[in-house]
């Protein structure tokens, strides 16, 4: 049987390009010096004999705010020190540095990996223990997310994606950087398809070339999308139609971010009138908690929400046997949702949530077919745009 071929580090071959001279963009320049710098910290330490330590912004609830002036949710300026030479925080210590050299890995070698292919990558045992870097995914999630606060930087400046999801067509022209090449893509030419939204969208790797909507309709599922798609409503109202496949990725949040404030489009949301549809608007909206140290770069403060109504049973003449009884969960969950600071004080929001919990019943926006297949895009839709009927 022939010899296994073995390669050592730092050999350049076609399997191991590590060696292979990137061209790094300012923005990874500055993350990469981040991460040096959070590297130098440890041995500035060890240096003057003083234990490392990291002093990471706390992510929980008790530290997360609601800026009233900038209306999205803040994180707070509490934080958790982690120390190395602490026994009950040493091995997240380890695996907080151990992300941030995968991630410089990532940089210099100009590549990208998901979350997951992070995990497999560092997962290894110990030299000279039993014990393992890390025993699931569920460890190494977490640990991600506290290098991106500690650096102040997106997963994605960290060359890292999670799962792809969303899709968009419409009148504007996108150019994608990859390797040093470029291609331009039309997404008012991609058919019944559209175009999937990358998880990363960038500016360095994702570029706006030409842009001739006026606003974007942003659905919460793939089949209303498709419906709006395959009615050309995006090119009857000229707009850019969007999709996040029900809770939208951070790369579609990200993106309707940049559309928002770099092409100054509108962002009108079209989803369900159920806590999950309440909730879904609010992390557009606001934000999310879990990920509050990014809501300025993903929040939409100005978004609005189109529909569907509690009122629109009758107000549409609906079939009785499209709504659904809520449940206990839906109960519990709209109340807390009603107590959120930004929709606290709103008079219409508090309308629109007791209304549902009145009628004891939710509806999706797929019930407005009981009006015909194309009434959501032919005439719902048109009608609330053209009446200002919205709740902010």
């Amino acid at each position: 049987m022939a010899k296994r071929k073995i390669v050592h580090k730092g050999t350049a071959t076609a399997k191991n390009p590590a060696s292979t001279k990137v061209k790094l963009t300012e923005k990874d320049r500055r993350t990469q010096e981040s991460i040096l710098t959070l590297a130098q910290g440890v041995v500035t330490a060890a240096s003057r004999t003083r234990d490392p330590h990291v002093e990471i912004r706390s992510r929980t609830l008790s530290n997360v705010k609601y800026s009233t002036r900038k209306r999205i949710i803040e994180m707070g300026s509490n934080t958790n020190r982690r120390e190395l030479f602490n026994l009950s925080q040493a091995k997240s210590y380890m695996q907080t540095m151990l992300v941030a050299s995968g991630c410089n890995d990532l940089i210099r070698e100009g590549k990208t990996t998901s979350i997951r292919g992070l995990y497999y990558k560092l997962k290894h045992t110990i030299t000279g223990t039993k014990e393992n870097t890390f025993e699931e995914q569920n460890e190494s999630d977490p640990i991600i997310e506290d290098v991106e606060v500690l650096l102040n930087a997106l997963r994605e400046e960290l060359h890292l994606y999670a799962q792809k999801k969303g899709e968009m067509v419409g009148d504007i022209t996108i150019v994608s950087v990859a390797r040093n090449k470029r291609y331009e893509i039309d997404c008012s030419q991609m058919g019944m398809g559209g175009y999937g939204i990358p998880s990363i969208v960038e500016p360095e790797v994702f570029e706006f070339k030409e842009c001739r909507a006026k606003f974007v309709l942003h659905v919460e599922k793939d089949t209303v999308w498709q419906r709006f798609n395959e009615d050309e409503f995006w090119l009857k109202h000229n707009c850019i139609l969007t999709h996040g496949g029900g809770q939208p990725t951070r790369g579609v949040r990200r993106l309707l971010n940049r559309l928002h404030h770099e092409l100054k489009l509108p962002v009108y949301c079209l989803l369900d009138n159920d806590p999950w549809g309440y909730y879904i608007y609010s992390v557009i909206k606001q934000g999310s908690i879990n990920l509050a140290y990014e809501s300025q770069r993903m929040a939409i403060p100005d978004a609005k929400y189109l529909g569907i109504r509690s009122i629109d049973l009758e107000r549409c003449g609906l079939h009785d046997n499209v709504a659904i009884k809520l449940s206990d969960t839906d109960r519990k969950r709209a109340k807390q949702i009603a107590n959120y600071p930004w929709f606290k004080k709103k008079k219409s929001w508090q309308k629109e949530i007791n209304q549902m919990l009145t009628n004891d019943y939710k509806l999706e926006v797929e019930a407005l077919i009981n009006n015909g297949i194309s009434y959501v895009s032919e005439q719902y839709v048109p009608e609330r745009l053209k009446k200002r009927d919205w709740l902010d």
